[in-house]
């Protein structure tokens, strides 16, 4: 029998029931590189941290756990396959199932987050890889040496493939599955070191082309289960008015009678909004729909807060050098060389973007009758901040939370929040029945965690040979770490390691370079949105880049070519994608523009093919192309399709997607008045990737940051205006060719 660690729970079993409970061989890994100590001692050690674990069924299963979220970008496949490579498992029986949410055992060693379990900002592959790696070969080299002992034979004189052990001397060959119904976990993990790992031409899985996504079949079939799919018996169903902003109070006028109406159980005012709980999803809704509230916004921190006004004193903080700020990025001193060059200055803006998931937010929880204890099952991306809070508030331990991963349709950096989660648990909480919370699409939007809006001052002092000699770059905008990572924040007096990516310009030979944040602090509930902080920092600097190219008199691609001279896979990079789209090839009527971005080590290059109705001021991409260099690619069909993806979501944010705000609140509530970009929009998307041997470096954000840089460079191309607001909507667009 095939034992199979259930990630349901995992979590509340008692340690040495689950070390005991597995029939065949179950491995623990540490992080760092290596195995130390005895498995059961390691799991039960608060200092150790174990990321993955094997179970090698005696039918010859093999079970690896994903630690990190599935919402599209492939890790249920990604992450086993970096295992199972090492293992030289065969993979037509390797199951892929959900880590608990256990950060000292699962948390990603990637220093963006150091051990936080959480699935964000690219860094799954990136965190994960190495240790899995480790972890895969460990387990490879126990089976051999099983076998070793067993035959009789010199461990060296073994090899493994595709879930065999092999002795070629004696034409001898055994299945993991039936090594598993001898073989022993040693009481001292053999060491692995970088030389016991293969090399990228010795790869069997990794780089395969046939070998698809595991979590795709499940989804053309239905039998996927997102948070939105979840039953639990006897539950009750729930939604709840959003409050538009923290600290707003709800009155409501009407409680009484919602009360009353058919299937509705309960109307509950809370800090957060006003919760109405039902017999059926109907019954909740047409509850919430029936609501009469008007809110106090006196004590919320965003009272009186208007986007539209808010620019103008953004603007004010960044053009005041007086303003404190703090320091992204620095090499050289900048202002001791600007005032004897040649100054080119602008100011960009973009605006506050929704997520726009297409399953809107949801969780079902039930809590203990002790009230020490809950359940909850949704589609997160920080599982383990839900446990953690929900601990809190039931004033219990992390590990009486169970959080039931589930698939994600569509996280984007939302569903890193613990908000709908906790609510969930609040209010099974106080109806003392299990509780499915399904927010509406208008609450969803009331909810949002935007991208925040910035506003940016960019200046660059070229040399008497027209050449960059300095660059600085202010941005103005709320701090999103400050509310999505206050450890981070606090840790380093006040950066914003999430809000400030893109600043940097650590690949352009720049010798002065300064690039300072300003917080703008509004009481607005921002949040990471896919590309974080590079969507609109590299939108700014990547436009104002081709306004410095045009004041010194060079192409925008040589410009780019020169700078990256000494960084040759930046340099190849650029190289690649005016290749592929034939960039310097006239197209009369259409503009051409290009940028470049890296994130987090990935680099892209996209190439935009633009016109531009004059009439309508509506931008027409007709094409766009883009070049990536991931370092190692583990499956180059799913790479593609994140590019695509990534360019997607750039799209609709370059051209269309503007949430505002008045008095605190969102002015939208649904797709009718926050449109996103339809697919009779969506332009071809050619894609190509520059593989190499580097460490991978992540793909499911890379494909957003250049986009909007790209087609406002092609626009000014064409028409000889620069659009400095993003988005860059048909307004807008006439309003710069007025």
């Amino acid at each position: 029998m095939t034992a199979r660690i259930n990630h349901e729970t995992a979590t509340a079993m008692d340690r040495r029931g689950f070390v005991k409970s597995a029939a065949g061989l179950t491995f623990a890994f540490t992080l760092g590189g290596g195995l130390t100590g005895r498995f059961a001692e390691a799991f039960a050690a608060d200092s150790s941290r174990l990321n993955a674990y094997v179970t090698i069924g005696t039918d010859g299963t093999v079970v690896l756990l994903c630690p990190t979220a599935e919402m599209g970008q492939g890790v249920m496949t990604s992450l086993p396959l970096v295992l199972a490579e090492e293992l030289d498992a065969d993979w037509s029986k390797v199951k892929a199932d959900f880590a608990p949410a256990i950060p000292p055992l699962y948390g990603n060693p990637h220093p963006f987050f150091n051990g936080a379990q959480v699935t964000a900002g690219s860094t799954s592959v990136p965190g994960y890889f190495h240790s899995l790696r480790v972890a895969g070969a460990q387990a490879r080299r126990v089976l051999i040496d099983n076998v070793a002992e067993q035959w009789k034979v010199p461990a060296a004189e073994l090899t493994t493939e595709n879930g065999q052990v092999i002795h070629a001397k004696s034409k001898r060959k055994i299945g993991y599955g039936d090594v598993a119904k001898f073989a022993t976990v040693p009481k001292d993990p053999p060491k692995i070191t970088e030389a016991d790992l293969k090399k990228p031409s010795q790869f069997k899985l990794i780089g395969r082309a046939d070998i698809g996504r595991v979590d795709v079949p499940l989804k053309v079939n239905g039998s996927a289960k997102y948070g939105i799919d979840v039953d639990v018996p006897g539950m009750l169903y729930a939604t709840v008015m959003e409050a538009p902003a923290e600290g707003a109070k709800a009155a409501v006028a009407n409680a009484d009678d919602v009360g009353k109406m058919n299937g509705v159980a309960a109307v509950i005012p809370l800090p957060f909004g006003v919760a109405v709980i039902g017999t059926s999803v109907e019954a909740t809704q047409a509850g919430r729909d029936a609501l009469k509230v008007t809110w106090d916004m006196a004590e919320s921190p965003a009272k009186g807060f208007d986007s539209d006004k808010a620019m103008e004193a953004y603007a004010k903080l960044g053009q005041d050098r007086k303003t404190p700020a703090r320091t992204a990025y620095k090499v050289g001193e900048v202002w001791d060389v600007l005032p004897g060059t040649k100054v080119v200055e602008a100011n960009y803006t973009s605006q506050f973007c929704y997520h726009a998931q297409m399953e809107p937010m949801n969780a079902v929880a039930t809590v203990a009758e002790d009230g020490k204890s809950a359940e909850i099952w949704t589609g997160s991306q920080f599982g383990a901040l839900i446990a953690f809070i929900v601990s809190g508030i039931l004033k219990t331990t992390p590990d009486k939370i169970v959080v039931h991963q589930q698939y994600l349709g569509g996280g984007y950096g939302r569903r890193i929040a613990p908000d709908i989660g906790i609510q969930a648990v609040i209010l099974s909480s106080i109806v003392k029945k299990p509780v499915k919370l399904l927010l509406t699409r208008p609450d969803d939007l009331a909810a949002a965690r935007p991208r925040p809006m910035s506003y940016h001052v960019l200046k660059a002092g070229l040399d008497g040979n027209n050449s960059i000699l300095g660059w600085y770059h202010r941005l103005v905008a709320e701090n999103v770490s400050a509310l999505a990572a206050p450890p981070s924040y606090e840790g380093s007096g006040g950066d914003d390691l999430i809000g400030w990516r893109g600043l940097d310009q650590a690949c352009y030979n720049i010798p002065h370079a300064l690039a300072e944040g300003v917080r703008a602090n509004n009481g607005m509930r921002v949040w990471p949105w896919r590309g974080i902080g590079a969507g609109y920092n590299k939108f700014a600097a990547e436009a104002f880049l081709d306004e410095v190219a045009a004041a010194a008199g060079k192409d925008p691609l040589a410009l780019r070519l020169e700078l990256t001279k000494y960084n040759p896979r930046a340099n190849a990079i650029l190289k690649a994608v005016a290749e592929m789209s034939e960039y310097s090839k006239k197209r009369p009527g259409h503009g051409m523009g290009i940028a470049f971005a890296d994130y987090h080590g990935t680099y892209t290059a996209g190439v935009a093919e633009v016109s531009v109705d004059r009439s309508t001021g509506k931008i027409i991409v007709h094409n766009y192309w883009i070049a990536a260099d991931p370092g190692i690619v583990l499956q180059p069909n799913h790479v593609h399709a994140q590019l695509e993806s990534g360019v997607v979501f750039g799209l609709s944010a370059a051209l269309l997607e503007e949430l505002a705000f008045k008095d605190g609140a969102a002015q939208a509530s649904n797709f009718n008045d926050y449109p996103v970009l339809r697919m009779a929009d969506i332009p071809p998307i050619h894609t190509k990737i520059v593989v190499t041997d580097n460490p991978p470096t992540g793909i499911g954000e890379v494909g957003v940051p250049a986009v909007a840089p790209a087609i406002a460079n092609a626009v000014a191309q064409l028409t000889g205006k620069r659009l400095r607001n993003m988005p860059m909507t048909p307004e807008r667009v006439k309003s710069a060719l007025a």
